[in-house]
């Protein structure tokens, strides 16, 4: 996408947020069972020439700090399946421990240092939370913004949410 594409887009949603086209933006709700970003991705897909699609995942979040992240993300399927998945080993493994899941909640919803997070029950000793800690900022779900304090990258927050939204049963 060139610049000019780039800035039109970014003019299209700050009208839809700040309600300057007189209405939602023309988005439909969420849940409306209308597939508009499928179908954006539909036409991307055969605009790129991909006889194999895509693979999209977008989200708006406002998080119980009042913090607001939107993020959108899309791909080529074939870069997908050609990728050398090994190299996503270390996000996922990070996340596979029901404790770190916990402390990214808990730090989504707040507590942003180790010793508010040692406060909490069942999380572990204070040398747990902080392997834990670092296992999750070196797989790059958490980082430190001075202080011994930890927060998401902005960047990571809505794919966080989306993987938890794909593992739900």
């Amino acid at each position: 996408m060139d610049l000019e594409e780039r800035v039109a887009a970014l003019e299209r949603r700050l009208a839809a947020l700040e309600g300057a086209d007189g209405g939602d933006g023309g988005v439909p709700p969420v849940g409306g069972g209308d597939f508009w970003a499928l179908q954006r991705l539909k036409e991307d897909v055969a605009k790129a020439g991909s006889p194999n699609g895509g693979v999209l995942y977008t989200g708006a979040v406002r998080l119980p700090t009042e913090e607001r992240y939107e993020w959108q993300y899309g791909t080529l399927t074939d870069g997908l399946l050609d990728a050398d998945w090994s190299d996503s080993a270390e996000s996922f493994a990070a996340l596979g421990h029901p404790v770190r899941l916990r402390l990214l909640r808990e730090i989504l919803g707040g507590l942003r240092t180790a010793a508010e997070l040692a406060g909490l029950e069942d999380i572990g000793t204070t040398g747990q939370i902080y392997h834990h800690l670092r296992q999750l900022t070196g797989a790059g779900w958490l980082h430190t913004t001075g202080r011994g304090r930890y927060e998401v990258p902005a960047a990571r927050v809505v794919p966080l949410l989306v993987m938890l939204s794909a593992a739900r049963p």
